[in-house]
């Protein structure tokens, strides 16, 4: 643990200093140390902070919160992940909000090539629960991470099956890491350690309360390559996270059920008004994601390419050179890039048909 892991906590404490305005701090200053130590007139003069917020980070003094929480993390074994780490979930990073810091206890890797997130509610059916066992027992060889919120319903549903077909999954909580909520899934959450693991934006000591669950729900769609709605009604958690998904940009897909069914009221709404692409099995999700494996793998060449390309085009050709396919996220996070010189580097490459777009936001080198 260093001086910097107090300063990057102490600067979730900040009055008037939410998740954007850090990443605008970090974006300008480089580390949290760097915000502490910046001059008051300095921090008012970039753009999103001004001198209210300049002013709230000029006078910040208690670092006792920040230094009982490091008593907590280095007691307890949790990973603290701020966002400029390496090991931070990339794909969070293009989100306008991605969490400053997460707390993170388990064995897995939170950048792995394939991330799906798997909602719905708290009081399904038995249509909602087979549906769920079956598509996670499908996708049971495809190494896919399967990410939910640890809640009643759906979520445990998802938890369960992943752990029993062998595929690693992470609960995203609404509350600090000293307590388990519900707590019905206490033992649940123990086994999930094992394979997966558990995380959260919140301090030990956060109870789950009621306006905390749509931070977390950000995170569930914002690490996600795609967001699957089992069964919902019109209204809850499953709905807010399928509408921050689609705010990010990011693949919805939704399983259709009976219209006077009032479980799969959200779902059908989502579908009808194009929210959300309807699914029935893992084979058409693996499918719309560009997921299939090739049956014919061959070695690839370098493409010749007789045109002039910009140091960022190199850098992305270079990427698509080792690995077949690529996702937008697994791009931003490799090559270095800030995401808007990645799109105009690839949007550029597109037009001069260098590379193919492919369902699922993947990528490719033309033939």
């Amino acid at each position: 643990m260093t001086d910097e892991l107090l300063y990057q906590l102490a600067l979730t404490q900040i009055p008037n200093i939410g998740c954007v305005q850090a990443k605008i701090l970090i974006a300008h200053l480089g580390s949290a140390f760097s915000i502490f130590n910046t001059k008051k007139s300095q921090l008012e003069k970039i753009d999103g902070i001004g001198e209210i917020k300049a002013k709230s980070i000029a006078a910040f003094k208690d670092f006792s919160r920040a230094e009982e929480e490091i008593a907590f993390i280095k007691k307890y074994k949790i990973t603290p992940l701020f966002i400029t780490d390496e090991n931070y979930p990339q794909r969070l990073l293009n989100c306008y909000d991605p969490p400053t810091i997460l707390f993170y206890k388990g064995n897995t890797n939170l950048n792995a090539s394939k991330i799906i997130a798997v909602i719905g509610t708290r009081n399904n059916s038995d249509y909602g629960k087979h549906a769920t066992e079956k598509l996670i027992k499908e996708l049971a060889n495809e190494n896919i991470l399967i990410v939910s919120g640890l809640a009643f319903g759906i979520d445990s549903i998802a938890h369960k099956a992943s752990l029993k077909n062998n595929l690693q999954t992470i609960g995203v909580l609404a509350h600090g890491l000293d307590s388990i909520y519900p707590a019905e899934h206490s033992g649940l959450a123990k086994n999930m350690l094992k394979q997966g693991g558990l995380l959260t934006e919140f301090m030990s000591s956060t109870k789950p309360d009621r306006h905390n669950f749509p931070g977390r729900n950000r995170i569930v769609a914002g690490m996600s390559d795609a967001t699957i709605v089992m069964e919902t009604n019109i209204k809850g958690g499953s709905m807010i996270t399928a509408e921050l998904a689609n705010g990010y940009n990011k693949d919805v897909f939704a399983f259709p059920g009976k219209i006077t069914d009032s479980k799969s009221i959200g779902c059908n709404y989502l579908i009808k008004n194009n929210k959300a692409v309807l699914l029935t099995d893992a084979k058409q999700l693996i499918e719309a994601m560009g997921w299939e494996e090739k049956q014919i793998a061959k070695p690839r060449k370098q493409k010749e390419l007789f045109i002039e390309l910009s140091m960022d085009e190199k850098i992305i050709i270079n990427l698509l050179n080792e690995k077949e396919t690529m996702n937008i996220d697994e791009i931003n996070f490799k090559s270095g890039l800030s995401s808007s010189a990645v799109a105009a580097a690839i949007l550029s490459l597109e037009l001069q048909s260098v590379v193919a777009s492919l369902p699922g936001k993947m990528y490719t080198l033309n033939a």
